[in-house]
């Protein structure tokens, strides 16, 4: 880089200094460009003018003090100058595409993007949504080369040394399957994570459209292909590989170590490979790792990326066998290429970023790690310029030691330098683009990694494939030797390529006579292959052509026999044939015939049907006469009946009445008799024993059929109260009245209740027991009970025993007279032995209610209306003390 007014220019003395390595053809320089960002505000100035597609001046700002730079323009040049408004795809075709044909071709090749932070180096590797960046565009071109060659999944895999070995096509499937169930297990987690991921980090955000931009590279189509990519950050100069899979909920990459495989070729040791098998799996692996770069936010940039990172696509291809099928099982014939993207992290000032703490540190390893490159290509351009031999520090940074073997000569290097043309990044512009002078004049050799030649035919893939359609063509038309075809492609009859250069420059140089030799004894090797191979071949065709000529005169004879058949056969086809024309002419009689006979059969059944139809309308009228008929013989039965029935009712009824007015006058003279004799002592008691047992009769069936002590229990329907067979005291205690009995005196009757014993309200919770009842009561008071509980509502003999004392159950029937009576059985609920209860029943109330209606007496005998109406008074008073009892309960 210099000054405008020294003379010769800038890229007439580096033409000049480079003199010295055109002769060796197998090294050329680092091929530097140069991209400019457009200004980010309109009203920016700008300090560089680009002059020509390779070269640009730079011009310093007014407010430079250095006396040396001051009112100086700068010119520099380059590869190639892009502009602000050049397209992505243009830098990628100029830039890019030859790395990629060379990634195919078996060439290593390495690209930097190199600049101040915020010049555009992520968005010239990467790109964004609508426009995409070098490296989804380099994958897209790999994949739509590959696309019909790739092999399966895990046939290629990793030795963890920087090399691959070939797997069985079961080993391969094993691995697919424990990948399958690997992501199965695993998709819910991924999901969950997903979610979770800042917007910006979304791996599914970027989905790149580059099928209107796709182009191709020719690639050999004998080959066997598998892309893998890797993707590790060079972080404070410790390396991290971004891809990797951590286990548990800790987020911390562990560091990576950098070593030498035995082609001398420096690698990431224990890095995760992935491999892919499309543009868009490779675009999401690397959106994953890109999840995990440093990036912080800085005054020059609002997502500097605080690390060195490196995507790299390695492409690996082995030959097919012979037939075209499978891969030849030979480690030595694999061919690995790899493409390395590097993003290198911006240099900047710290008066300019203001950086402290982390980000402070952070900028230092990455100005160091940027210092120790430029330090690396100075050296390497003074050994090659000036002849020294000075140590390369590669070790003293982690990018220039992972990328030695680049610079010490295996495969290209490329650099993009962006640039920002903003007269603010004046001094650190200057400082990038003395980088690149130095890098263009660092030389690097171009070689190519040797393909293991087996010999065999090329377009075997394409042969084998037309051949088993041609097969499959032949056993589909049926031909049953198809499937017995082989295909045999054989050796190619060359014996190599060109004899090696054979100049001489040093009489003491061996390493030429010595690759002639090896190269002669390898065409004399393949020559005599070849002639055995020719000889088994002319044997070979020897044969099959006396198999031939015999199956030739076996042919002739066969020909001569099928030709006196055939002869036959004319004379038998042409009587045949004036068989047939006789026998066509009797089917055509026979013809007409027939459908003289079907007229006939249509006619008659035309008139079959005509007849069926009379005969189904006279049926009709027949079925509809006889329902009329029916229907009124049905009315007048009906009607009869009704009239049988209602005279039989009124005769009925007639003779009901009969029977009650007799019934009436019955016990009208039973009364009149009763009244007028005396009743006897023992008439009274016999009276007494037939009511006693008249109750015991009306007596419930619950309470006949329990003892007196009873166990109650809670289950799920609804609890009955038993009691054992009436015993003395029961007998003692209850007491029933009827209509029918003698009124007593009130000291003959027997107390059904205690009237002076007394007892707690707030002692007595009673349980309310009230089975159905058998008549309606709606409209009948009822007895009511305080503190009661419903029998339903206990399920369990505790809340029996802990909520209630007493237990009441209310028994409601009809008594002769068709009146309600309602009966009260009560008694004390006791604890049993067994956790349960038990009811002694120790009170009856017997409660009746009649309407009070006042008849005349006839005569001075009471009449049973009148001893009807002075029982309801009898049944009124008890009723009114039974409600008394009730209220004291």
């Amino acid at each position: 880089m210099k000054s405008v007014n020294f003379k010769p220019p800038v890229a007439t003395r580096k033409h000049a200094n480079r003199l010295k390595y055109d002769n060796d053809t197998s090294k050329e320089p680092v091929k530097v460009y140069c991209r400019l960002r457009p200004m980010v505000h309109p009203n920016d100035v700008s300090c560089i003018k680009i002059i020509s597609d390779t070269s640009l001046i730079i011009t310093p700002p007014e407010s430079v003090t250095n006396v040396r730079t001051a009112n100086k323009a700068i010119q520099t040049c380059f590869s190639h100058v892009f502009g602000p408004k050049v397209s992505q795809r243009e830098v990628f075709n100029v830039v890019a595409l030859p790395l990629v044909k060379n990634l195919i071709n078996g060439k290593n090749s390495l690209l930097f993007t190199y600049g101040v932070t915020g010049s555009g180096k992520t968005y010239t590797m990467s790109g964004n949504v609508n426009d995409a960046g070098i490296m989804p565009r380099s994958l897209d071109i790999v994949f739509n080369s590959i696309t019909n060659y790739q092999t399966k999944k895990f046939i290629f895999k990793p030795d963890k040394l920087n090399g691959f070995d070939i797997q069985s096509e079961s080993d391969a499937l094993l691995d697919r399957q424990n990948e399958l169930q690997r992501l199965v297990i695993s998709h819910n987690e991924k999901t969950s994570k997903l979610s979770k991921v800042d917007n910006n980090n979304d791996p599914n955000k970027n989905i790149l459209n580059l099928s209107n931009e796709s182009e191709t590279v020719d690639v050999d189509q004998d080959n066997a292909y598998a892309v893998f990519v890797t993707y590790i950050e060079v972080y404070n100069n410790s390396v991290y590989d971004l891809l990797e899979e951590n286990e548990g909920k800790t987020r911390t990459l562990q560091s990576k170590i950098i070593r030498e495989d035995g082609n001398r070729n420096m690698y990431v040791h224990g890095c995760t490979e992935v491999e892919v098998k499309s543009s868009k799996e490779a675009f999401e692996v690397f959106q994953r790792g890109q999840c995990k770069r440093h990036i912080a936010y800085t005054n020059l940039n609002a997502e500097s990326s605080r690390s060195h990172s490196v995507f790299t696509i390695r492409l690996i291809q082995a030959p097919l066998d012979k037939e075209g099928e499978q891969i030849v099982q030979d480690k030595r014939v694999i061919c690995v290429s790899q493409l390395s993207l590097v993003d290198l992290a911006g240099s900047e000032r710290t008066n300019r970023s203001k950086n402290t703490g982390q980000r402070l540190r952070e900028a230092g390893n990455i100005n160091n790690s940027l210092m120790t490159l430029r330090t690396c290509l100075e050296i390497l351009r003074e050994n090659q310029t000036q002849g020294t031999n000075k140590i390369v520090p590669y070790r003293d940074s982690k990018i220039t030691h992972l990328f030695k073997n680049y610079f010490d000569g295996e495969g290209n290097v490329r650099m993009i330098v962006c640039v920002n043309p903003s007269i603010d990044d004046y001094d650190e512009t200057v400082q990038v683009l003395k980088f690149a002078e130095v890098s263009q004049e660092v030389q690097i050799t171009n070689s190519t990694m040797s393909k293991l030649d087996l010999g065999y035919i090329p377009g075997r893939r394409q042969a084998n494939k037309i051949f088993k359609e041609a097969r499959n063509r032949l056993e589909s038309a049926g031909n049953p030797d198809a499937a017995d075809l082989e295909l045999d492609l054989g050796l190619v009859y060359s014996l190599g390529g060109p004899f090696p250069e054979m100049e001489l420059t040093n009489p003491h140089n061996d390493k030429i006579i010595t690759t002639l030799m090896r190269f002669l004894e390898l065409r004399i090797q393949k020559r005599n292959l070849l002639q055995e191979d020719l000889k088994q071949k002319q044997t070979n065709f020897r044969n099959m052509l006396a198999t031939v000529e015999r199956e030739n005169v076996s042919l002739k004879i066969e020909n001569s026999t099928l030709k006196a058949s055939n002869d036959q056969q004319k004379k038998k086809i042409s009587a045949l044939e004036a068989h047939i024309c006789k026998t066509e002419s009797q089917i055509d009689t026979l013809l007409y015939r027939l459908n003289s006979a079907n007229d006939v059969i249509r006619y008659l059944k035309q008139e079959l049907k005509d007849k069926d139809m009379l005969l189904n309308q006279r049926a009709i009228e027949k079925q509809r006469v006889k329902e009329k008929y029916t229907s009124k013989i049905q009315a007048e039965t009906d009607k009869i009946s009704k009239e049988l029935e209602s005279k039989l009712r009124r005769q009925r009824e007639r003779l009901q009445n009969q029977m009650k007015e007799k019934d009436d006058k019955l016990k009208l003279m039973k009364q009149i008799l009763i009244s007028d004799k005396e009743i006897s002592a023992e008439e009274k008691l016999e009276s007494k024993e037939r009511d006693q047992v008249t109750r015991e009769k009306e007596m419930p069936a619950a309470i006949k059929s329990t003892v007196t002590t009873t166990t109650i229990t809670a289950p799920e329907t609804e609890p009955a109260a038993t009691t054992s067979k009436s015993s003395a005291k029961a007998a003692s205690i209850i007491n029933f009245e009827d209509n029918n009995d003698v009124r007593l005196s009130r000291k003959e009757r027997i107390p059904v209740v205690n009237l002076r014993y007394r007892r707690s309200q707030s002692a007595d919770r009673w349980i309310d027991h009230r089975p159905a009842g058998l008549v309606p009561v709606g409209t009948i008071l009822q007895p009511f009970i305080r503190c009661k509980r419903s029998v339903t509502q206990l399920t369990d003999p505790k809340d029996i025993i802990n909520r209630a004392s007493r237990y009441c159950l209310v028994a409601q029937e009809q008594d002769t007279d068709g009146e309600l009576e309602t009966k009260l059985y009560k008694g004390d609920i006791l604890p049993t032995s067994g956790g349960g209860a038990q009811v002694v029943f120790n009170d009856m109330e017997h409660l009746k209610q009649v309407s009070p209606i006042t008849r005349r007496k006839r005569s001075g005998y009471p009449s049973p209306d009148n001893q009807k109406d002075s029982t309801s008074q009898k049944d009124c008073c008890d009723s009114q003390e039974n409600n008394l009892k009730k209220q004291r309960v």
